[in-house]
């Protein structure tokens, strides 16, 4: 399943691609027929997210709400030419086409794919914990995450990835961040430090933009300075999918020399040190 910098990331090409304008919305495959008929033809006024949920506003008070769960796609493109008049051929399963002369979005095998109106959008969003990608406020308060996890008996990397307690980390964020404090991952969230949620919560502040500017998670210092003096000289440099822990079971951590220990927890592969993730 995406992270959630991958649907904030996909919000900003769908708000670049037809934000203020009015696009055609069509149902190829024919399961959305009722919901794109609502939409075809009004102004398409602002995509957005919260954690995985992805809402695109149009006029007359509806929102499209999606939810791309395991297997859902969603891709913007630009029209080639040859294609303009008549738009791209559609290709397998097409739930939803949002199109103009010079952009295409198919979303395909999406969870969810809903018109809802307001009421319904802060449900949705009101029943997800804070998401560290949106400004903080009493909506999005990290220490309504704290409260669920000082109660908690739970193991700290289960609450990390329960979308009602936080709100887009997904295990390979999950996995590093833990990594970056020290912290072990089965320690149950009632040991956990006040300060050291703090810690958690400013890292994927820091670090989450960085997955939306570039598509790509990163978590290890040297890579981060990297990419942000390329984009500050204008560059945009393919970013190396390397990790501190995440997927290196059996292979000597990168800060301590310990070997990368291997378990699953709650149906996901938890990844951590053996060696320098005792802090408690």
């Amino acid at each position: 399943m995406p992270e959630g910098h991958t649907l904030h990331r996909l919000a900003g090409a769908l708000d670049t691609a037809f934000g203020g304008t009015t696009p055609d919305v069509s149902s190829p495959q024919g399961r959305f027929a009722e919901g794109a008929a609502l939409l075809d033809g009004t102004v398409l006024e602002q995509a957005w997210a919260h954690g995985k949920l992805l809402f695109v506003d149009f006029a007359d008070g509806r929102t499209l709400y999606v939810h791309l769960g395991l297997i859902g796609k969603w891709f913007v493109l630009p029209v080639p030419p040859e294609h303009v008049e008549l738009g791209p051929p559609v290709l397998g399963e097409v739930r939803l086409r949002i199109a103009d002369e010079r952009h295409v979005a198919d979303l395909r095998g999406p969870m969810a794919c809903q018109v809802v109106d307001q009421e319904e959008v802060l449900r949705l969003v009101g029943r997800q914990g804070p998401d560290p990608l949106q400004p903080v406020d009493e909506r999005n308060d990290p220490d309504t995450a704290y409260r669920t996890i000082a109660r908690s008996g739970r193991t700290v990397a289960e609450l990390l990835m329960d979308q009602t307690v936080l709100a887009g980390v997904g295990n390979i964020y999950r996995c590093e961040v833990l990594w970056r404090h020290r912290l072990h991952p089965l320690k149950p969230g009632r040991s956990l430090k006040r300060s050291s949620w703090q810690l958690i919560w400013d890292d994927l502040v820091h670090l989450m933009p960085w997955g939306v500017r570039t598509g790509s998670i990163i978590t290890l210092d040297d890579v981060l300075a990297d990419t942000a003096a390329a984009w500050e000289r204008g560059e945009r440099p393919q970013v190396p999918r390397e990790f501190a822990v995440y997927q290196r079971d059996g292979m000597p951590c990168l800060r301590c020399g310990a070997t990368v220990r291997h378990k699953v927890v709650a149906g996901r592969n938890l990844f951590w040190c053996g060696g320098c993730q005792r802090r408690t």
